[in-house]
């Protein structure tokens, strides 16, 4: 019997009344918490390191900042279509640990070496290339966790507490990040090292599920191409990826948040420096976590489709309002809304893709939407970079925000079932246990 045909009695009433689940959120938790600290202190050290040490411009030192994307991006690339393949074979839970394994490895390095004072330009991109790794099997790993672990009645009620764990850490993350910087630089690395060891354990610590059994006589490059056409047919998850790829590849304000805090934005007269960029790094999660936390208790039912493009539109007006604006609290207000309404478009988009999936298929899924969020981040920080030595910091990003308007009216237009999608439906259950 799948999980779905029990009687409702006999179902949790929460994902968190699943112990399984809780470690699972703990892990999002904090590996999130984790990466997003060192996001921030990488980004800063990136472009400090570019005018102090290198005597570059801020446009050319801007660029640099989108030069992390790329090499983040690059090997995320290259293994996503593998990885998607390696979680639907092998062990998630152990598939995950390691990929967190890698950012482990990376984290103490750079603990180690700012605490030496021995970062360089071409060293940072080197780590940041092994987060793309780790990124590339993290995602499909994880991301088929969740459906495997719990009845499909609480998956949409699941994406919203799955979205506020790591909206949290989000808003932690980037906060302490800034904070901890400018107390002692090594010092956010060291605390990575911690809490993403505690995530490995926590994933390690999830019970063993029942796997999706593949057709062993079937070429694996032949499986990862299903995976692309199965999305290629399914013109709603096909529609729901690619709205994210091209909105948030346009407006990827968030990479040039450094500039905005070294050299835009001032308080009491001053740049609002490393502990203004960990704040403006964290509102955004603010709003999505805000979001996130009535979504949990209230989830989105009814003109799903519609809600998500309107998100998309929100996206980009307060990115604009964000790029011409000079004032500080002004600015961090536009980026609290800029979380709102991301955390609005991932909801749904999340829900609709799990819930349209199969079981045998999730991790190839997963790995091709996380390809293109990758695109969408990674590539959108190279683009932001790119606009900023082109336009300027302003200019780029009211450029990006325009398109990410431009992009959802496209979108309405280009896939009806976007617009047409009214309520969740689970179309794949949980396998038999």
């Amino acid at each position: 019997m799948t999980a779905s045909a029990e009687p409702a009695a006999d179902l949790p009433r929460s994902p968190l009344h699943v112990a399984d689940y809780r470690l699972f959120w703990l892990s999002r938790f904090c590996s999130v918490l984790a990466t997003t600290a060192m996001a921030v202190v990488i980004g800063w050290q990136v472009y400090d390191v570019a005018r102090a040490d290198y005597g570059m411009s801020p446009g050319q030192a801007a660029f640099q900042l989108g030069m992390i994307g790329l090499v983040q991006f690059v090997p995320m690339f290259l293994l996503a279509p593998f990885a998607g393949l390696v979680a639907d074979r092998f062990d998630r839970r152990k598939v995950g640990a390691l990929a967190v394994g890698v950012d482990w490895i990376m984290a103490l390095a750079l603990a180690v070496l700012t605490t030496r004072g021995g970062l360089t330009l071409p060293l940072l991109f080197g780590l940041a290339s092994l987060h793309g790794m780790a990124r590339a099997f993290f995602g499909p790993a994880i991301n088929a966790i969740g459906p495997s672990i719990l009845p499909a009645a609480l998956l949409p009620r699941a994406v919203s507490m799955t979205s506020m764990a790591m909206q949290i850490g989000m808003v932690a993350g980037p906060a302490s990040g800034g904070f901890l910087y400018a107390a002692a630089p090594s010092s956010p690395y060291w605390v990575a090292v911690v809490l993403l060891a505690i995530s490995m354990a926590s994933i390690l610590l999830i019970k063993p599920f029942r796997m999706p059994r593949l057709q062993a006589d079937i070429h694996p490059l032949r499986q990862i191409a299903e995976g692309f056409s199965y999305v290629k047919r399914e013109r709603l998850l096909l529609g729901c990826i690619t709205l994210d790829l091209f909105a948030v590849l346009l407006a990827g304000a968030t990479a040039l948040l450094p500039v905005y805090a070294r050299d835009i934005l001032t308080w009491n007269g001053h740049p609002v420096g490393p502990s203004g960029l960990g704040q403006m790094r964290a509102a955004p999660a603010v709003g999505a976590a805000a979001v996130a936390l009535l979504l949990s208790f209230r989830p989105i039912e009814r003109n799903v489709g519609i809600k998500m493009l309107g998100g998309v539109v929100l996206f980009g007006i307060v990115t604009v309002v964000f790029g011409l604006s000079r004032n500080y609290l002004l600015s961090l207000a536009m980026l609290v809304m800029l979380g709102a309404a991301d955390m609005i478009s991932m909801f749904v988009r999340g829900a609709l893709v799990q819930l349209n999936t199969p079981d045998a298929m999730r991790g190839r899924i997963s790995s091709i939407s996380g390809l293109a969020i990758s695109a969408s981040n990674e590539l959108g920080e190279m683009q932001s970079g790119l606009a900023a030595a082109l336009l300027g910091a302003t200019g780029a990003v009211v450029f990006g925000g325009v398109g990410a308007i431009v992009v959802a009216g496209t979108w309405a237009l280009l896939f009806p079932e976007l617009r047409r999608s009214r309520s969740f439906s689970a179309h794949y259950a949980q396998p038999k246990a």
